[in-house]
Formats: C-alpha cells, structure tokens, sequence
C-alpha cells in the first residue's frame, strides 16, 4: 500500500491508457479514471475527503467559459457554407481558372482546401466535401489516385492549423492564452504549409507531367462567347485591387487621422494587414457588381464569376479574423458574426432550407456535446491527478531530460505524434497540453509558439498511415467499387486503401518538415504576434519623483512627541515627510516575486 501510494501518479496514468485500451469512450474513461483514483487516493490518506467536494464548482465553471462558445458558433458557420453549395462553387470556379495548365485541379483542390479549412475549421467536414466533389473530377481526367487522395486528405487537414481554427480554440484556453494571439502565431505556418502542399504539385507536373494532366479543351466552360478564356481582365482587376490595397496600407496613419481627428503615427501591422485586404477584396466587389448591374461589359465572363464566388467567403474570413485580431470582438463574439454572415450569405444564394438549418444545428450539437463531456471528464481527471502531484511527476519526468528545451520539444512532439493515432485532437487538447503547458513554462518555452506547434504536430498524425483520421474520412467517401463517369461515359476504376496511405506519405514528410522548421526557426510563430512591452522599473521611478512635489525645504520634525496621542502642533509648523518610500517598496516587492 505505501508503494501504491506514493506512486498513485505514475498509476493513475498508466489506468487511463488502460481505460483507453479497452475502448471506452474517451470522457467517460477520463471521470470513471479520475473518481476511482480518487476515492483509492482517500482511502490511502493521500487525498482529502474535501477533494471531490471541489467538481461541482469546476464543471460549473467549464459552463460559464465565454471562450468555448466560440465553438458552435464556428463550426455553424462551416457547416452553413459548406452545406449550401459554397465548397462546391469555389471548387467549380477554380478547377476552370486553373484548368488549362498541369496540376491545375489539385492547386484548385488545395486553395479550395485552405479556404475551407479558414471557414469551417473541422477537419472532417473539409475532407469529406472536397472527397466527394473534386475526387470524381480528378479521376475522370486521369490523374494519379495516389497524388488525387494525398492532396485531398492533406487540404482538408489544413483546418487544423488555419484560423478559425476548434484546436487552435481548445488550446489557447487550456494554455491560458489569448485566442487572438494563437490565430497570430498559427497564420504564417498555415500558409507556409498551404504553399509547400502547392510547390509539390508544381514539381510533379515537372518531374512527373502524366499524374497531373490539364483539362481537356471540352471540359473549359467558362470561357467568352469568342472563345478566349476572359483572363486578361481578371488580371487587370487584380492588379488594381491589389495596388489599392497597398495604397491604403502605405497611408494607414494618415487614415487613422482623419477618422480619429488625432495624430497618429503608427498602426499596428496586423491591423494594417486585416484593413487594407478588406479594403481591397470589397473595392471587387463592388465593382463587379457596378459592371453587372450597369452592364458595361469592362469585366470578363471568368472575372466575375470569379469574383462573385471568391470574394464573399474571404470578406466573411477577412471581417471574423480581423475583428479578433484587432481586438474589436472576442472569440465569441467573432464566431457569432460570421455564423450570421455565414446564414446571410446562404439566403442570398438561396440556397438556405429548414433541412440544411436544422442538419446543421443538430451537428453542431453534437459536436460541442461532444466537446464538453470530453472537457468534463478531463477535469475530474486533473483535479485527482493534481491531488496526487501529477503535475509534479510530470514535471520532474520532462524538464530532467538530456538537451534542454530542444530535448523537451523532440521527447514531447514524438509523444503527441504516437498518441495522436489513438486519441482526437479534442482529447488530446484536454488531457495532454494541460500536463505539458507548465513544463514548457518552466523551461522558458513561449506557450503561444509552443501551442501552434503542437497543433502543427496534431495535423501531422492525421495524415499518418494507417492511423490518420483525414485518411479515414477520404475512405468513407472514394469510390470503393468501379463505376462509370456521368460524363464520359468509362468504367472508373476504384480508389483502394493501399492508394491513399501512399498519397498521404508525401504531405506527411512536407509536414515533419513544417514541424522541424518550426522548431528551428521560432521566428515563424513569433513574428506575427506583438511585442511585449518591457518597462524599466528604475526609468519609471525617476520620472514620477520629479514629478512629486519638491519638499525639500520643508523643516524636519523636531518635536519628539510627534505623532503621539494628544500631541498638538503649533499653528505654521510642517508635517514631517514619510520615511518609507512607497514607489521603493513596490519595486522591492516585485523584484522578490521574481526571485
């Protein structure tokens, strides 16, 4: 018993894997796990009878957590797009862009896939959408079904590590960080992997032109009554939009004056960022929608289909993830608004029906359901395992590791890798971080860089044969048996499984590489959040002293009975100054709490 006792840490963890094992669900799993190790923990004395009393208080304050509200609000928001045709026409309108060139439909696939992941942010809806428009097209027209199932699974995956993305939700607040500031850090990995994904198939249609062939010429439908393509113009409106945007960008204090009617001399970059990309997606729009309802003819065939398609979603991407980033809105309130946009923008599509609502209400439901029972479970979890010095084991077993922080950071990330076959992303948001977080803490690791890499790392293990969830979700939806094409009219042979964990292994390596050059390069992350203020204490201080009032030729108090009781004061003489300094103190004090 004494041996049980002062290892019911080590214990308790080893008992969930075994709960885990048997195949329990994961959050009833956590709460069975964590009372039954706490009623053994106060039985052996190691644990208060008062400990448990404790649980009712903690699942209240889950309910009360405004940022978890963010959740059903974007996955709504993903769900309404995703389900009312948008994925669809993205997909549709890119695939014909891009179309005449090799590779051209799995770029669409890919740029389509970053776009979704920035509007739904779950995974599987990302996959499984793009699995079942874009796989059939890319069959059809012969590309290779390894390269077809690997660039689908691995777009879809993209909603993990892209704003607004649920994971980059769960661990922020499991980190005790600002929601904001993880989708800051998460930005530039995102695209940066969204470019490798691109870049690779650029390659291929070098290397290997056969797997990447370009649409046929009868297959091009969206061209002018004369035949051309309609290019020129698009690009001509592109560059005028993007030239006004960088105008606005270069003249953003001198905005900020006019609107404020006070001087400003600097903007922050973020908010210059969100503001001129608004600016010039909607200076589109609008004049799209002037050379339609005009009927100048200034614009070509693809220039506003394209428009009309792309700009709605990223206004509603730009408007959500600016109102956050700018600190406008919180979390909450952002996934709110582009849920409504999200709704809006279905209805004027007309493609908003009580089915699709209530399709996507229940699902939403279900999943935040989901969420909050797992979240329920890890905390009767934690609360036994802090009881019995989890926190501490885990400490002493992780910051004692050979290496330092680098030998923290490769020992962590093959752990989340290998624990990411068996767990979701949700359960290990819950269960793994809250141990990790104040390890990393102690070795001075930046808890938003240290978020974004974990959730870069969870991406990984999605695409990693045979285990990968994405891999899942595409097999769900590929053709198991041979069918024929509605247009073609030829027998298509089906996608095998062996296929798709072959396609995978290519995006995989892409995204160990993401992971090791953020692990190398921390600049990464870093550069896209603010920078902590750092103010000198002792600058401080002598810049409220000379603003005191000078009581240098104030005369001391002589009188000993000063201060005492029933002393009186002669009418013209001076309170004697105090002789502690307060300011003194403050910094004495702060400077012991860094100690």
């Amino acid at each position: 018993m004494e041996f049980i006792a002062h290892n019911l840490a080590p214990i308790m963890f080893a008992g969930l894997i075994c709960f885990l094992l048997v195949g329990f669900p994961v959050a009833f799993s956590l709460g069975a796990c964590g009372l039954f190790f706490a009623f053994i923990g106060i039985e052996l004395n190691v644990l208060p009878e008062a400990l448990l009393q404790a649980l009712p208080l903690r699942i209240y304050g889950i309910m009360q957590n405004d940022t978890l509200l963010a959740i059903p609000f974007f996955t709504l928001m993903g769900l309404i797009l995703e389900r009312s045709g948008m994925a669809e026409d993205l997909l549709d309108t890119i695939g014909q862009l891009f179309g005449p060139i090799r590779g051209g439909l799995a770029l669409a696939v890919i740029f389509v896939g970053a776009l979704l992941a920035a509007t739904t942010g779950v995974v599987a809806a990302s996959v499984i959408s793009m699995g079942l428009i874009s796989l059939p097209i890319m069959l059809r027209y012969g590309y290779d079904r390894r390269l077809a199932a690997g660039v689908i699974a691995a777009s879809g995956t993209l909603a993990q590590i892209i704003p607004p993305s649920l994971v980059l939700i769960i661990i922020a607040d499991q980190l005790g960080r600002s929601v904001g500031d993880m989708y800051k850090g998460a930005f530039l990995p995102g695209l940066m992997l969204t470019g490798f994904y691109a870049l690779y198939v650029i390659l291929l249609a070098v290397i290997k032109p056969q797997w990447v062939p370009a649409l046929p010429p009868e297959a091009r439908t969206l061209r002018e009554d004369n035949g051309k393509s309609g290019v020129p113009s698009l690009l001509v409106l592109t560059a005028i939009c993007t030239a006004a945007s960088i105008y606005v960008a270069k003249n953003m204090p001198a905005l900020h004056t006019w609107w404020s009617g006070e001087a400003v001399d600097k903007v922050a970059l973020d908010e210059t960022i969100v503001v001129s990309m608004c600016f010039g997606v909607a200076l589109a729009f609008v004049a799209a929608s002037f050379n339609k309802i005009t009927r100048l003819g200034l614009l070509s065939r693809a220039a506003e289909r394209v428009t009309f398609v792309l700009i709605p979603p990223l206004l509603l991407i730009f408007l959500v993830l600016g109102t956050i980033f700018l600190g406008v809105a919180t979390p909450t309130e952002g996934g709110a608004m582009g849920a409504l946009g999200a709704i809006v923008m279905a209805v004027i599509r007309g493609r908003l029906s009580m089915s699709l609502l209530t399709q996507a209400l229940n699902t939403t439901t279900k999943l935040s359901c989901f969420v909050v029972f797992i979240l329920v479970g890890a905390t009767i979890f934690g609360l036994t395992f802090q009881g019995v010095d989890g926190p501490l084991w885990v400490e002493h077993l992780l910051s004692g590791l050979p290496g330092g922080q680098l030998g923290f950071l490769i020992v962590v990330n093959i752990m989340v890798f290998f624990l990411a076959f068996f767990l979701d992303f949700f359960e290990l948001s819950f269960i793994v971080v809250p141990l990790l977080a104040p390890v990393a803490d102690k070795l001075g690791i930046d808890l938003i860089w240290f978020g974004v890499l974990l959730a870069i790392n969870m991406q990984t293990s999605f695409m990693h044969p045979p285990f990968g969830f994405a891999l899942f979700y595409l097999r769900s939806v590929a053709p198991a048996k041979e069918y024929m094409d509605k247009v073609t009219k030829k027998m298509i042979a089906p996608v095998t499984t062996t296929q798709i964990y072959w396609g995978a292994i290519p995006f995989l390596c892409i995204q160990i590489l993401m992971v090791a050059l953020v692990i190398a390069f921390p600049g990464i992350v870093s550069s896209g959040l603010d920078k902590a203020e750092v103010y000198d204490l002792d600058k401080v201080r002598m810049e409220m002293e000379a603003t005191m009032p000078d009581a240098a030729g104030a005369p001391e108090a002589t009188d000993p009975t000063a201060g005492m009781e029933g002393a009186s004061s002669a009418p013209g003489d001076a309170a004697a100054p105090a002789a502690d300094d307060p300011l003194k103190a403050l910094q004495d004090s702060m400077a012991n709490e860094k100690k």
